[in-house]
């Protein structure tokens, strides 16, 4: 299997409870907190793990959080790569009312990064990768980085013939995306973002689709559309996941593991629609599970199979590109 490196540089402990009604002005109650470690590269590398893959895990981290962090991928078995930063690791917080069955998630910053800092990140990024390595990149900058940082990831990543697959949001993820990448996944949102425009309706969604991957650098588009599946546009071929109906505990860590099972599947070397097939397994299992927790290997395995049974015969079209 081709090796999957992935970059965090934002990464998190995500701490999640619950609590019987929330009421603004009063002491609310919360149950025992649970502490996991996320930010998004980190989160694909947790699902890689359960899914029986390796990845090596590549994080930003500093102070006590930081250490929690570490200590916390240790426990799993999850090979790292720390790059030490004088900022604290942030701690967002998922609240979910169970009166109501509504969950409330409160997302941080993250800290101050200096110059050298990200720096070092990308010289370390350039010593690990080699070709046709798998290099996922995911999740939000800190405060401090600049805004085209994962377009010079971009730069590193062709230098290194590594496969890049982004997944962020905007503008950050306009630049990274226009330096040139081999596999994105946006949602709706960020896919109109990318394009320019305020919105897209599932109507032209197809054609916009096309479009996008005409005029820019990226060779497989991945539109994440929730509960409604996937679409994925390659060069000459569209084809359609239907995401199969499921009892939703929590939308955390959904577009993270949906990527990993994608990127898993690709270091695999399973074709095109297996590996879509898989992620939208992926993210919609990570969906069964309550909190931050991502998706579990079981789950996946019957989602897969529901989804490869009814699965339609896919559509193929040309693209001039020139």
């Amino acid at each position: 299997m081709n090796k999957i490196i992935t970059l965090t540089v934002n990464p998190a402990i995500d701490k999640s409870t619950s609590v019987d009604g929330i009421r603004p002005n009063s002491k609310l109650r919360c149950n025992i907190p649970v502490y996991e470690p996320g930010g998004g590269g980190i989160n694909v590398s947790r699902v890689i793990q359960e899914l029986g893959g390796t990845s090596l895990c590549m994080y930003m981290a500093g102070g006590p959080t930081g250490t929690h962090l570490k200590k916390q991928l240790t426990a799993l078995n999850i090979v790292q790569q720390v790059i030490p930063i004088s900022g604290w690791v942030r701690e967002n917080l998922a609240v979910t009312d169970t009166k109501n069955n509504e969950q409330y998630r409160f997302g941080m910053p993250g800290p101050m990064v200096e110059e050298s800092e990200w720096k070092s990140a990308l010289m370390q990024l350039d010593t690990v990768l080699s070709e046709n390595d798998f290099l996922v990149v995911s999740g939000s900058l800190c405060p401090g980085m600049p805004v085209d940082f994962f377009a010079q990831v971009s730069k590193i990543a062709k230098k290194n013939k590594a496969k890049y697959i982004l997944d962020t949001s905007g503008e950050a993820l306009i630049k990274g995306a226009n330096e040139g990448v081999y596999l994105l996944k946006p949602n709706l949102g960020e896919l109109a973002t990318l394009c320019g425009i305020n919105e897209i309706s599932y109507v032209e969604l197809e054609s916009v689709a096309k479009n996008f991957l005409k005029n820019n650098p990226c060779e497989i588009l991945v539109i994440s559309m929730g509960p409604q599946g996937a679409m994925i546009v390659t060069n000459n071929e569209v084809n359609y996941i239907k995401a199969p109906i499921v009892f939703q505990k929590s939308t955390i860590g959904a577009g993270d593991s949906m990527v990993a099972g994608m990127v898993l599947a690709l270091a695999q070397e399973k074709s095109i629609i297996e590996m879509a097939s898989y992620g939208v397994a992926c993210g919609t299992a990570a969906t069964m599970t309550e909190g931050t927790q991502l998706c579990k290997k079981k789950d996946v395995d019957q989602l897969n199979k529901w989804i490869i049974e009814n699965s339609e015969t896919s559509r193929k079209f040309k693209i001039n590109k020139y």
